[in-house]
């Protein structure tokens, strides 16, 4: 018991003690005790109404009659009072720095609850996505940014990706977008101008293509004159080997612009031109026949773990086939062996080109998919190696929804694994499983 809760009780016995001590003098003790009580009561009960009426009112300057174990109770009430006002002045200071900062941020900052509503948002989202932050409060955000790229990233768990997507202001600006996990299941959506760099970009996109096309009709020329060199008898002795030699990277080059032009068509749409049942498992045989004729070449083995088939373009799977099978082919030693595998399941299915070659070192595998990088460009450029056949994967697998997953150890050989989502999985028919 406290110090003044003691005194309360003192102060309060010895005035009851003294009402009923006052009544016996006068031959009614009963009755002096009786109204000192009340007197007690009433003294209680006008300082419980002072606090009601500070509390109502706000008004804590002129609380200062109290006495006993209320001053005490008051006094501690006030600190608490001007502490949380302090502290909520503070939090409000802090609010408004917080939003004069991201108002000056030049990306777009929306934040979300777990449903995707919208919480609050700056101004840079009101620019680039036309945003409001008063009207759009508890509005889904995927019902103003209509997206299916956005949507399927809005309800993934994975959050170092981002998709770009178009403004909805339509006024040409692409957005890149990206989620942050934001506090207790919160979401920060973070917007990006990336126009002038999507722009840059088709223009680089269009000079390659139109350079390309370009240069391959006289290329073409060139090397059709160097075959009928090849094969004319009277082609003087010391001229043999320079025309094979011409003929050779005349040849290597329409097959690089050839890749170029491939590239750029598949960079300019995001989809496949055909979606329909393709039967992985025939190409995989196929492509294989078409290999095992050549010299030195590894031994191919197929594994052919599922009859499902593969929603998308027969001619663009085969491209990922054949140029996964040739790069295993030529990091392969004749004595190895290369093993393509397709399985599916409930989680999708995989398209899998395992080999016992060189291997890659760790520290190139996130570049391999680059243009034209070569781990050893010597000796990729004598195997015939462009250094845009993976770059070519990973854009068909882009349009195909899936991803390439790439291990390797130096001196043990390489995987390449080829996610495709469910979605894109038929199941095979049930007399096919049987």
């Amino acid at each position: 018991m406290s110090e003044v809760a003691r005194k309360f009780i003192v102060g309060l016995a010895v005035f009851l003690a003294a009402g009923g001590l006052i009544g016996w003098l006068y031959g009614q003790p009963l009755i002096g005790l009786l109204i000192a009580a009340l007197a007690a009561l009433g003294w209680q009960v006008r300082q419980l109404l002072s606090f009601d009426r500070a509390l109502r009112t706000g008004d804590f300057e002129n609380f200062r009659y109290g006495e006993g174990i209320w001053q005490a109770l008051f006094s501690r009430f006030r600190y608490e009072h001007e502490k949380a006002t302090r502290r909520k002045q503070d939090y409000r200071q802090l609010l408004r720095e917080v939003r004069k900062s991201t108002n000056a941020m030049p990306d777009g900052a929306v934040i979300l609850n777990e449903e995707n509503e919208i919480i609050a948002c700056n101004r840079a989202a009101k620019k680039l996505a036309g945003l409001k932050r008063k009207k759009d409060r508890g509005q889904r955000v995927d019902n103003i940014l209509r997206d299916p790229a956005l949507m399927r990233l809005l309800n993934s768990e994975v959050t170092d990706t981002n998709v770009e997507i178009a403004s909805p202001l339509a006024n040409g600006r692409w957005l890149n977008c990206r989620v942050v996990p934001y506090g207790a299941d919160q979401k920060l959506l973070l917007l990006r101008d990336v126009t002038e760099r999507i722009r840059l970009s088709k223009m680089r996109r269009d000079f390659v293509a139109n350079a390309s096309h370009e240069l391959r009709s006289p290329l073409t020329v060139i090397t059709g004159y160097l075959d009928a060199l090849s094969d004319d008898e009277q082609v003087p002795q010391g001229w043999a080997k320079p025309v094979a030699q011409m003929r050779t990277q005349s040849q290597r080059m329409l097959h690089i612009l050839g890749e170029l032009l491939e590239l750029s068509r598949l960079e300019s749409t995001d989809k496949t031109e055909s979606e329909e049942p393709v039967d992985v498992g025939q190409l995989l045989e196929e492509t294989r026949q078409a290999f095992e004729g050549h010299a030195d070449v590894a031994r191919i083995d197929i594994r052919k773990e599922s009859s499902a088939r593969l929603k998308g373009s027969a001619a663009e799977l085969e491209t990922v086939i054949v140029n996964l099978l040739s790069n295993a082919i030529r990091f392969t030693p004749s004595d190895g062996e290369i093993v393509l595998t397709w399985r599916a399941d409930s989680d999708g299915a995989d398209l899998i080109v395992s080999d016992t070659g060189e291997g890659i070192d760790p520290e190139f595998i996130p570049r391999l998919t680059e243009r034209f990088f070569r781990i050893d460009k010597g000796r990729s450029r004598e195997q015939g190696g462009t250094g845009l056949g993976l770059a070519i994967v990973k854009h068909v697998l882009a349009r195909h929804e899936a991803e390439l997953m790439i291990t390797s150890e130096p001196g043990k050989g390489s995987v390449f694994r080829c996610h495709f989502p469910g979605s894109r999985v038929i199941a095979a028919p049930v007399a096919a499983l049987s």
